[in-house]
């Protein structure tokens, strides 16, 4: 075959390719939309939005209180903590997050939620480049934060939280879960290291710090778990046992907000109810 033969192969081969291709992806509109998720490249919107109501997260109301004023804050323009929520899982740590980010929106206030998944923090610059051209507020939400132990990412968290080069702006706080209140576990290994074993640990707690506000999540007493349980009946006209509900607890080996989540979720099927 010829070179212009060859040439021309080619030519066919890249129309072809280029028409089989998927379009590229349109920047998502930061200025508008409730709730956003980050890949670690790009963000695109999470529709619809539509987390459980505020109003139905029951056994938890100091802490609901405390972050939707911090939360309102922010969304005003006035100072606001970076907030980490600690504690037993299911207690509703994230979705307290969603929620009062969603009551706060019903209510006209500007401001967006950002899921950035855990294995992506070192690409939160980016991010933080990208918020802050937006004009508004916004929560960035790390969901069930951990790190493996000789990990350098607490470290830049912490940078990027306080006084780093690459901090976040000031239309943005993380909000971040953990089942640990300092984040990061004390190894023991750490604590066997001759060589400073005090200021390595110091090091990884002293992120936990960089929070202005942290809320801790305990296990649900049997008198809460029940109210959670009524709570949730109530607002989707279901009816329960309390026996029936303590043995779902105890089948599970644990109480919590989840747990009774799923009991009514068990309930509707029973009775042939949907759950909206």
């Amino acid at each position: 075959m010829t070179e212009e033969g060859n040439r021309d192969v080619l030519s066919r081969i890249a129309d072809a390719l280029e028409r089989i291709a998927p379009p590229a992806a349109s920047p998502v509109e930061l200025s508008s939309g409730d709730a956003f998720l980050w890949d670690g490249k790009s963000s695109k919107a999470i529709a619809p939005f539509s987390p459980i109501g505020i109003d139905l997260l029951t056994g938890i109301e100091p802490q609901k209180s405390r972050i939707l004023d911090n939360t309102s804050r922010h969304a005003r323009g006035y100072p606001a903590h970076d907030v980490l929520l600690w504690g037993s899982r299911g207690m509703g740590k994230s979705a307290l997050v969603k929620s009062v980010v969603r009551a706060l929106q019903t209510r006209g206030q500007d401001i967006a939620l950002v899921e950035a998944p855990s294995d992506h923090l070192e690409t939160l610059p980016a991010l933080f480049e990208l918020l802050a051209s937006a004009k508004r507020n916004f929560i960035i939400f790390i969901d069930d934060i951990g790190f493996s132990e000789g990990s350098s990412e607490p470290r830049a968290l912490r940078s990027m939280l306080e006084g780093g080069a690459s901090q976040r702006p000031a239309n943005v706080r993380l909000y971040v879960t953990s089942n640990r209140r300092h984040i990061v576990s004390r190894q023991m290994s750490e604590q066997d290291d001759p060589v400073n074993p005090r200021d390595a640990v110091d090091d990884q707690l002293a992120l936990s710090d960089r929070f202005g506000l942290r809320l801790g999540f305990h296990a649900a007493s049997q008198d809460d778990y029940l109210a959670i349980i009524a709570r949730y009946a109530q607002a989707h006209g279901l009816d329960f046992e309390r026996e029936d509900a303590l043995l779902w607890a105890k089948q599970r080996g644990s109480r919590s907000g989840r747990v009774a989540w799923q009991y009514i979720v068990e309930l509707a099927g029973r009775a042939g109810k949907y759950l909206t």
